[in-house]
């Protein structure tokens, strides 16, 4: 395999301030539920909290979308649910990555019938490219390529989450 850096560390850790100062503006003091998207939003949640200051909780869903690692299906599944009640709750739903918006509508939809006061989207990266359905994302970090990417989440077979950077990863 061959890694091909695409977004530095350093260019992630700007994106994500300014992601939470946009963020802050829409919620200010009010407390909001980030929602992340396991396992790939890890470390984006991890970073993204620590900017909002103390008025935030914390839960996770888990859903798989991926058959065989690489190509996304059209088959949504939910493998961990949700541990807090979200009715009446600013919930925002934090995602490593958008490409064919279906894992993403079919959360969307799910989480609506649970009565949130507010539910938006903040994704560190977008592929518009990729897109298939149209998902309404309100916060985004970057768009990329319709490239297959690993770092800073995310992964290739459980590999590669642990790099701080964003890389196109390759054949060899």
């Amino acid at each position: 395999m061959i890694l091909t850096p695409l977004i530095t560390e350093e260019q992630i850790q700007r994106k994500v301030g300014e992601l939470a100062k946009q963020i802050s503006k829409i919620y200010g003091d009010e407390p909001v539920l980030l929602l992340g998207v396991l396992k790939g939003s890890c470390m984006f949640l991890a970073d993204l909290s620590r900017r909002l200051g103390h008025n935030v909780t914390m839960d996770f869903v888990q859903v798989s979308s991926y058959a065989d690692g690489k190509s996304p299906s059209s088959v949504v599944q939910i493998r961990k649910d949700l541990d807090i009640n979200i009715e009446g709750k600013d919930v925002l739903i934090v995602e490593d990555i958008v490409d064919t918006g279906g894992t993403l509508t079919h959360l969307r939809e799910l989480l609506a019938t649970r009565k949130p006061k507010s539910l938006r989207v903040a994704a560190l990266l977008s592929k518009p490219e990729a897109r298939r359905l149209e998902t309404q994302i309100e916060f985004v970090g970057f768009e990329i390529p319709n490239e297959f990417v690993v770092g800073y989440g995310l992964d290739f077979a459980e590999r590669y989450r642990n790099l701080p950077y964003i890389a196109v990863l390759r054949e060899d």
